[in-house]
């Protein structure tokens, strides 16, 4: 094998026998592996193992290293487009002050601005594991503060000792 998984070139195919196309369509049927590489060798080009599993394998003639390049092209590209999504947490407690709330919160509105999704976590110490209902309280606030700029993923839900909710931006 060569250059990736699973992939047989030229003299690494070892079926007497082959279906044969080449890179623009021409259809050669089933030929003898040597008389397939004698028309790559000719073409000035590959023979590739497209289908082992068929009877007989399928090969196609093409220059493997630009269909290679157009390959990781195309990955390049997709890749560029693709929108990496960033989550900040903001953690709070039971007992947070307003102002701390008020303070927090301005900074996850800049977050919402900028794109950005935000998980909002109450952490639960002692016995403020037996009244969840307190952290979620906590969280109620703070989606009053910040509905206008972005829509709840998911309501507060209690997971583990942390009473989550995440907040997307609005379109």
């Amino acid at each position: 094998m060569s250059r990736e998984k699973n992939v047989f070139l030229n003299e690494e195919i070892r079926s007497a026998e082959v279906r044969c196309i080449g890179d623009d369509g021409t259809v050669y049927g089933v030929i003898s592996r040597e008389e397939a590489l004698g028309h790559a060798r000719r073409l000035g080009v590959d023979l590739v193992l497209v289908s082992a599993d068929a009877k007989p394998p399928v090969c196609k003639l093409m220059d493997y290293s630009k269909f290679k390049y157009q390959q990781e092209k195309k990955l390049k590209e997709a890749k560029k487009k693709q929108k990496a999504v960033e989550v900040k947490e903001i953690k709070f407690s039971c007992k947070i002050a307003q102002n701390d709330i008020d303070y927090k919160v301005k900074h996850a509105r800049e977050f919402l601005s900028e794109g950005k999704h935000v998980k909002f976590r109450v952490f639960l110490r002692g016995r403020e594991l037996n009244s969840p209902e307190v952290g979620v309280k906590t969280l109620v606030k703070v989606w009053d503060l910040v509905k206008d700029v972005g829509e709840r993923q998911n309501d507060p839900a209690l997971e583990g000792r942390y009473i989550n909710m995440l907040v997307v931006p609005k379109k």
